[in-house]
C-alpha cells in the first residue's frame, strides 16, 4: 500500500501560536488618535460670569416690555449712539 501527501495540511502548533503573537503585535502597533486639551481651552469652553449677568438682564428686559413698562431714555440712547460712532480718541 503507499500512502501519499496529497492536499494534507502540514499541522504545527508553534507556528500558530507564532502567528497569534504577530497578529496581536500588529493590533498594538497601530497608531491611535489623542486629543489634549489645554488649561485655558477648558477656562474657555467654562459658561461665562458674564453671560449669567447679560442673560438676568435680558430676561428683566423682556418681563419689562411684555408688561408694557420698559421706557425708553431718549437722551441716553442719543448719547449713546453718538459715543458708539464718534469714540473719543
Amino acid at each position: 500500500m503507499k500512502i501519499n501527501n496529497h492536499h494534507v495540511q502540514q499541522v504545527n502548533p508553534y507556528r500558530a501560536n507564532q502567528t497569534k503573537a504577530e497578529q496581536v503585535k500588529m493590533q498594538e502597533a497601530v497608531p491611535s488618535d489623542s486629543l489634549q486639551i489645554s488649561k485655558e481651552a477648558k477656562k474657555l469652553s467654562e459658561p461665562s460670569p458674564i453671560a449669567a449677568q447679560r442673560s438676568d438682564k435680558v430676561s428683566a428686559l423682556k418681563a419689562q416690555i411684555q408688561a408694557g413698562t420698559y421706557k425708553v431714555d431718549a437722551e441716553q440712547l442719543a448719547s449713546d449712539l453718538i459715543g458708539y460712532f464718534h469714540p473719543k480718541a
